[in-house]
């Protein structure tokens, strides 16, 4: 095993899209795991939008991150040596382990990864956060009817792409946003969306939408907000039920954005609008994830996974990512498993 533990800690705070230079690439020597502890190698880092929130001194739904702190983050790991009689050196494991090559953290905090099931990367993605925030966000906040118009924005993400395929499985009418036509083609093609469209080349989205959805928007599921938002909230129908899991488009902005009051619409269409975080759910997760695996065994669910090489290679990743440059979920491979 290495003695040398190389982490990536927060070095300045971003104004506006972070830059490579707010990271730092330190050297640290691997820890030992004390009485409960597991000591783990990661094996894929999981990047999200949620990180750049982590990164503002501005309190939110978390702690903001210390200057110096190692940046937060899920990874699927090996455990190397285990002090917990609940694990043993080689099992695999997934927990908020940081962008580093080696943590020690409490074995109460790391969930078995079964790698017969599906490539354990997925514990990351369709069978991780991102499949339980699409699971909840969904059938628990918008209750999606057979027949209903769903609309997703960030469509081929990590979260958007699975919204989207559990709202088909559930019989409804699917229509995604997203910021390429290469990832259009993707939604239409390999997903099975009804519809779709690139909100960015798109000389009017309101106009976009109300063309294909005739028959309005019952259900929305909100990963963008800002202009995007905007253009669906004057189409959504009366009872309509949107589920605010992420605001992507604001997280960088150098100064607040300004739009159009709508919550008046909600008045007149009697709709519902309900932000969450996923932790809220920590109880039901089993559930979820039961039922995620079988859809994805089943063939019900794809995934698409962009995945950058080395440790060294996060912070341009996490950059990229927040710009819109993955398809499907961003992951760091920091070792072969």
């Amino acid at each position: 095993m290495a003695t040398v533990n190389r982490q990536i800690t927060l070095a300045s705070r971003p104004v506006g899209f972070p830059k490579v230079s707010d990271f730092h690439l330190v050297y640290t020597p691997v820890p030992s795991p004390a009485a409960g502890e597991v000591l783990v190698r990661s094996i894929y880092l999981s990047l999200d939008p949620y990180m750049r929130g982590r990164m503002s001194d501005a309190e939110s739904y978390a702690r903001p991150l210390a200057i110096g702190e190692v940046m937060t983050g899920g990874a699927v790991a090996r455990v190397v040596e285990s002090m917990d009689p609940e694990f043993l050196p080689g099992d695999t494991v997934e927990g908020i382990l940081g962008w580093q090559e080696y943590a020690v953290v409490p074995g109460r905090t790391l969930r078995k990864v079964d790698p017969d099931l599906a490539p354990v990367s997925t514990a990351l993605g369709v069978l991780g956060m991102p499949g339980l925030t699409a699971y909840f966000g969904l059938l628990d906040i918008c209750a999606p009817r057979r027949g209903e118009t769903v609309v997703v924005s960030g469509a081929a993400g990590a979260v958007g792409m699975l919204v989207g395929q559990i709202a088909k499985i559930k019989g409804c009418r699917v229509v995604g946003m997203a910021g390429s036509d290469t990832k259009i083609t993707w939604l239409l093609d390999e997903l099975g969306f009804d519809a779709a469209f690139n909100y960015r080349t798109a000389a009017d989205s309101h106009a976009k939408l109300r063309e294909l959805c005739p028959a309005g928007i019952d259900v929305y599921f909100d990963n963008v907000g800002g202009v995007v938002t905007d253009s669906v909230i004057r189409l959504i129908n009366a009872k309509a039920r949107i589920s605010v899991c992420g605001q992507i488009s604001q997280y960088n902005l150098e100064k607040p954005e300004r739009g159009p009051r709508w919550l008046g619409q909600l008045v007149v269409k009697q709709a519902k609008v309900q932000g969450f975080l996923v932790s809220a759910y920590a109880g039901r997760f089993p559930e979820a994830l039961e039922h995620l695996a079988r859809w994805l065994t089943q063939g019900k669910l794809k995934y698409r996974e962009d995945i950058a090489q080395g440790l060294e290679a996060a912070p341009q990743a996490f950059i990229g990512m927040l710009q819109g440059a993955n398809h499907g979920k961003q992951l760091v491979r920091l070792a072969e498993y």
